[in-house]
């Protein structure tokens, strides 16, 4: 493939390594997703608890 040539098809299947290449952009992909949501997640819980706590208090007073 020279300059001014290009194919899709060669593009994806990155040289023979398209199957390890994807995977790891793939798990990469999975790895950032969870760096975002596992935090918010355990934010709501966090807060759920704490609500709880507060009404746990003052309903015990």
């Amino acid at each position: 493939m020279n300059g001014s040539e290009f194919s899709w098809s060669e593009f994806f299947a990155m040289g023979g390594y398209a199957f390890f290449v994807w995977t790891s952009y793939g798990l990469t992909f999975a790895v950032i997703a969870l760096n975002i949501i596992m935090p918010v997640m355990h934010r709501k819980k966090v807060i759920n608890r704490v609500k709880r706590a507060i009404r746990r208090e003052q309903l015990q007073q």
